[in-house]
C-alpha cells in the first residue's frame, strides 16, 4: 500500500518535544522514531528521546516529564500486538485512555502506539516509506502545540474572536 504525502511546506514551530517510546518491540520503535524525528526536524522543532518498558508506562512517564516544564509536547510510540489472552485489550485500551486523559488536561500529545493483530501489520504502519505512523504522531503533537498556542493568543485578546 502506497501512501501519498502532502508536498505543502511544513509550518515551522519553535518547540521542544519528548519522544517517549515503549521498547517492547525495539526494532519497530526504532523505525517509528526515525519517522517522528524527521517530522519534528522538518518543522524546525527539537527533540529528546527516552524509553520505558511498555505501552502502559507511557502515560505515567509523560505526566512525570510534563512536571519538569521542559517539553512543549510529547510523541508516544510503541506497539501492542494481539496475543492469546485479553492482555492486548487491557494494554491497548488503558494506554490510550491514559494518553487521552492527559490531553484533556491540556498536554499536547501525538499518540503513535500501534495496536495491531500481527507483526506484519505493525511493520506496514511503522515503516517510514509506508504508513509512517511515527511521523504522523509527531505531526499530530506539533499540530496540537500550534492549536494550543493559537487558543492562548485568542484568550489573551489577540486574533479573531469566536462567533457569538
Amino acid at each position: 500500500m502506497k501512501v501519498e504525502k502532502s508536498s505543502a511546506p511544513v509550518e515551522q514551530v519553535r518547540a521542544h518535544l519528548l519522544i517517549l517510546e515503549a521498547r517492547f518491540y525495539g526494532d519497530l520503535c526504532d523505525e517509528m522514531c526515525r519517522g517522528a524525528i524527521a517530522a519534528i526536524e522538518r518543522a524546525g522543532a527539537t527533540w529528546e528521546r527516552m524509553a520505558v518498558p511498555g505501552a502502559l508506562e507511557i502515560p505515567g512517564a509523560i505526566a512525570l516529564a510534563h512536571e519538569t516544564g521542559l517539553y512543549h509536547g510529547y510523541v508516544a510510540l510503541g506497539c501492542v500486538l494481539r496475543g492469546e489472552t485479553t492482555h492486548y485489550d487491557i494494554v491497548s485500551n488503558e494506554s490510550a485512555r491514559g494518553i487521552m486523559d492527559l490531553t484533556l488536561e491540556g498536554l499536547c500529545i501525538g499518540n503513535g502506539i500501534l495496536t495491531c493483530e500481527n507483526e506484519a501489520q505493525a511493520w506496514a504502519r511503522a515503516k517510514v516509506d509506508d504508513m509512517d505512523k511515527g511521523g504522523g504522531a509527531a505531526e499530530a503533537a506539533l499540530s496540537v502545540i500550534r492549536f494550543s498556542r493559537l487558543m492562548g493568543r485568542k484568550a489573551a485578546g489577540h486574533g479573531t474572536k469566536a462567533a457569538p
